[in-house]
């Protein structure tokens, strides 16, 4: 089994991104689950999402504490929750961030980081408003080149089922940010021990 855990505030499609995750995924023949966890119910608290996915059904019914891959919808994240808690050594991040994987040297030496300009790429569409992008579909096309874990075609497809508004640029987003992420390693030393 695989999981992942998804960071981000309340009104940026957290949840959302979970639930087109894994519609992509059991569109792949694949098991899945999807599912939210919140704190403060409100715009801009911190919330977290859930996938978890498989080759057989599912059993297990709990919060994913011990994720193989985190995705960051909002950079502001990773000073105000551990995001990284739990997380399996050599696991994966995708950050929203017009950065690249190394400017995060506390995380690029133990996981193998990535990063995109989701709310750049979002904004740029019209998804969403200038300051408040809602970045969902933009980071999945990202999460699909980065990973290999789904098809971007996959993803595509989710999207243009499950999103009633807005379907077309949002799957424009997710192709952008498909060709836009960036990704980098584990250090040297680290490798050998995953």
């Amino acid at each position: 089994m695989r999981e992942l855990r998804i960071h981000g505030r309340g009104g940026q499609g957290a949840v959302i991104a979970s639930k087109l995750l894994a519609a992509a995924l059991f569109h792949e023949g694949r098991w899945v689950q999807s599912f939210p966890a919140f704190g403060v119910e409100r715009r801009g608290a911190p919330v977290a999402a859930f996938v978890r996915i498989d080759e057989v059904p599912i059993r297990l019914r709990c919060e994913v504490t011990q994720p193989d891959d985190i995705i960051v919808l909002d950079p502001t994240l990773l000073t105000a929750v551990d995001i990284t808690a739990g997380l399996k050594p050599g696991g994966s991040i995708l950050i929203n961030s017009e950065g690249l994987p190394g400017d995060f040297p506390a995380l690029i030496g133990r996981f193998r980081v990535a990063t995109v300009a989701a709310g750049e790429i979002a904004a740029r569409n019209h998804l969403g408003s200038r300051t408040q992008p809602i970045v969902n579909t933009a980071i999945l096309g990202a999460f699909a080149a980065c990973s290999g874990l789904v098809g971007l075609e996959s993803v595509c497809a989710a999207i243009e089922e499950d999103v009633p508004q807005h379907a077309e640029a949002n799957v424009r987003a997710a192709r952008e940010a498909a060709a836009a992420v960036q990704v980098g390693g584990l250090a040297a030393q680290e490798v050998s021990h995953v």
